[in-house]
């Protein structure tokens, strides 16, 4: 579980993040329409949405269009993150997903894209479970653990400290799930790529989304000269015959429903 020093280091990345993450945010948007696109259409209907780590906010248009009646939350740990996300119609609330400030069995639609990798899965899929009504429905994009691995792999070169956060696969998800006392409807993973043409303007766009935090094991000194010179070489081995670099995102998609008869395992 993310400790309480790591998740305000999370909160300043994003905060910092919050003025260029829109021009940076592509894999983002693109992991939000394959999350729209997967999701079926809820049995139910929908009177209250939740868009847990909405960020600055992209994901509310479409959800705001496939849900025009609903009441729509939308809810990130970084204040100006959400300050953003005020440009859109609905709710603004300052909060940690593992620690939802909503009452039990108040959300019909539980939306979160690309935030719970950020989180203790467990906790954040209970949390889930406790505010969803039953019947409602929990549609999640998170990723797995090739994301960045070209990073990992090229920063292993260097040294052995932690460069990289340890994504959850996807069968630990659907464990934790049904541990949740959630039912999966559907699952699926792909790959997502971002790429540039060298290797700091493909950092720079990990930045300037707020994704380089990686929490207490992280390198604490300068990478320096050599270092960076190691890194560089290390990561060409990743290079496309077109001439781009790549940084792999592994998307993972849930689709998951709470029953009526709602029984979490202990």
């Amino acid at each position: 579980m993310p400790t309480l020093s790591r998740k305000y280091e999370i909160r300043r990345a994003f905060d910092r993040a919050a003025a260029t993450y829109d021009t940076a945010a592509r894999v983002q948007r693109e992991a939000a329409a394959h999350l729209s696109a997967f999701a079926p259409t809820p049995a139910e209907p929908v009177h209250c949405v939740l868009d847990a780590g909405c960020g600055t906010g992209h994901a509310l248009p479409g959800l705001a269009a496939r849900f025009p009646q609903a009441r729509r939350i939308a809810l990130d740990f970084s204040p100006a993150m959400l300050a953003r996300a005020r440009a859109f119609d609905a709710l603004p609330l300052c909060a940690d997903i593992e620690y939802l400030p909503l009452a039990d069995a108040t959300v019909d639609l539980y939306w979160s894209s690309l935030a719970l990798q950020w989180c203790d899965p467990a906790r954040a899929l209970a949390e889930a479970a406790r505010v969803l009504k039953p019947g409602g429905a929990a549609w999640i994009a998170t990723l797995g653990p090739r994301t960045l691995h070209e990073l990992r792999t090229a920063f292993a070169a260097v040294d052995g400290d932690v460069h990289v956060i340890d994504f959850a696969a996807i069968a630990h998800w659907l464990a934790i799930a049904e541990a949740s006392g959630l039912v999966v409807e559907a699952h699926g993973q792909m790959l997502l790529c971002e790429i540039a043409a060298d290797l700091r303007a493909l950092l720079g766009n990990i930045k300037a989304i707020g994704a380089h935090t990686v929490g207490e094991k992280r390198r604490r000194r300068t990478l320096g000269r050599r270092g960076w010179q190691i890194l560089q070489s290390a990561y060409e081995a990743f290079r496309r015959p077109g001439g781009a670099l790549p940084a792999t995102y592994d998307l993972i998609l849930l689709a998951l429903r709470k029953p009526a008869c709602f029984n979490p395992r202990s």
